[in-house]
């Protein structure tokens, strides 16, 4: 009886993380019947007849470096990372959003966790994760997605010598770039995600809450923080993307005594989270007036950033809801990285940062 080789079979599309991806389109369309063979049996009359347990094989090659298979699976690996992380610590954000809107009702985390608990309840710590999850993980597939495809167009542009020379402008740059398209995305589900949280009884959640908020704000309310959140996710995602590819890199470099890729996968898992982790603590520092302010002006409808600096005042924009900000973005920037990173592995691709990967070899 012939044996199969392909016992396991991949849940995954074999057109994600083919290697051949260059010469398996065809006018866009993945040919996957070429990369099957017809399973027959030896033992049966049924020569030249499909059987009945056929399944595509999942191929075992790694996906083709920068071909559109590539940034699909980067995308891919994006909405996992920042969608599921994001509405994980929904009860952390709930938290953070009241302590800048209501300083002096939520006056610190302790303090503020327990107003919730008695005016709404567990299940009030979950409020809002519905636009949550939406927003960030259509933010989440924009901004690793777009990052990969600008890091190496600009790479491209500069050539290897000043792309080698200049490689922390090239993750700055891509990084912005990325996250211009992705807050885009992510802003309507944004402003409805904080008037959810910050206003009790506006809405139970994104099927009440969005009718509700066009109905007042109209379909230009849903971007009215949009400049605001440029503001601050932008920095932000500059520091995440250029920080970690910088510490890991360190890392590798300095504390770890192994080279990267003689490295078990567990290991350079394990190097994503950290350098994930202490890029998000940084994260949080720069990008934290921007976010009081976009909380302030989704909180109510009619205020302006005028209104926030004078209510907060300066050192209340730099400061209030800090710590706890510290603490939720170093966590989820960590496992956001340990995710996307993790996802990559799971697909055939190398961790992020730390060395450059092998350039793709031109098929004869």
């Amino acid at each position: 009886m012939a044996k199969n080789n392909n016992s396991c079979q991949s849940l995954i599309p074999s057109f994600l993380y083919s290697s051949s991806v260059g010469s398996s389109y065809n006018g866009g369309v993945p040919q996957l019947l070429q990369q099957s063979k017809l399973s027959r049996s030896s033992n049966s009359g049924d020569h030249g007849v499909l059987s009945k347990n056929f399944v595509i094989p999942a191929p075992s090659e790694k996906i083709e470096m920068f071909s559109p298979a590539y940034y699909l699976a980067c995308t891919a690996g994006g909405i996992f990372s920042c969608g599921l992380t994001h509405m994980t610590v929904t009860p952390l954000d709930l938290v953070k959003c009241n302590m800048q809107i209501d300083p002096s009702k939520y006056k610190s985390i302790t303090s503020g966790f327990g107003v919730l608990l008695k005016e709404q309840g567990v299940r009030g710590f979950f409020r809002g994760w519905v636009p949550t999850l939406l927003g960030y993980s259509a933010q989440g597939a924009c901004k690793f997605g777009f990052y990969e495809f600008f890091k190496k167009y600009y790479s491209d542009m500069a050539g290897p010598e000043y792309a080698a020379k200049y490689k922390t402008l090239i993750y700055l740059a891509g990084s912005a770039s990325a996250e211009v398209i992705a807050d885009v995305a992510l802003c309507p589900m944004e402003a409805v995600k904080v008037r959810v949280q910050t206003q009790p009884g506006f809405a139970r959640g994104l099927a009440d809450g969005m009718p509700k908020f066009l109905r007042s704000e109209g379909y230009s309310g849903l971007y009215k923080g949009l400049v605001p959140l440029w503001g601050r996710q932008i920095p932000y995602t500059m520091m995440k993307f250029a920080s970690f590819e910088t510490i890991v890199e360190q890392l590798y470099k300095n504390v770890i005594p192994t080279p990267k890729d003689q490295c078990s996968k567990n290991l350079q898992l394990g190097v994503s989270f950290a350098g994930g982790y202490l890029a998000g603590i940084l994260c949080a520092i720069v990008s934290h007036p921007a976010d009081n302010l976009v909380s302030f002006l989704n909180s109510a409808r009619g205020a302006t950033a005028g209104d926030a600096v004078r209510q907060l005042g300066l050192w209340g924009l730099f400061t209030r809801g800090l710590p706890l900000r510290i603490v939720m973005i170093g966590t989820l920037t960590g496992a956001q990285w340990g995710i996307y990173d993790a996802f990559k592995v799971f697909v055939g691709l190398p961790t992020t940062g730390g060395a450059a990967p092998a350039p793709a070899v031109a098929k004869p």
